[in-house]
């Protein structure tokens, strides 16, 4: 299996980093903030579709850690939380 590089999606306020070979495809991004997550599209991820507090925020929920953001030249942590399950319809269940 070959490793996949990351990509960045930018704008002034924030950059968005994507690592696809971590990446579960808990849809969390899409369903949370469709104006910037997108499949369909390419790419598929719009930095200018919200305000960069709402792309933050969003990038926050990532559950396996593919997303992650930068702005003004700091990384922004994934917060730690305690477990959480999430129930997807005839799908996994996600810690």
């Amino acid at each position: 299996m070959s490793d996949q590089q990351h990509r960045d999606y930018s704008n002034d306020a924030i950059t968005v980093h994507w690592h696809p070979e971590k990446c579960i495809h808990s849809g969390n991004c899409v369903r949370g903030l469709p104006g910037v997550f997108d499949t369909k599209r390419r790419p598929w991820i719009d930095v200018n579709g919200a305000n960069a507090d709402r792309v933050q925020a969003q990038v926050e929920r990532c559950p396996s850690g593919a997303l992650s953001a930068t702005r003004k030249g700091a990384e922004i942590a994934q917060t730690a939380q305690g477990p959480e399950v999430e129930v997807s319809a005839n799908g996994p269940l996600l810690l």
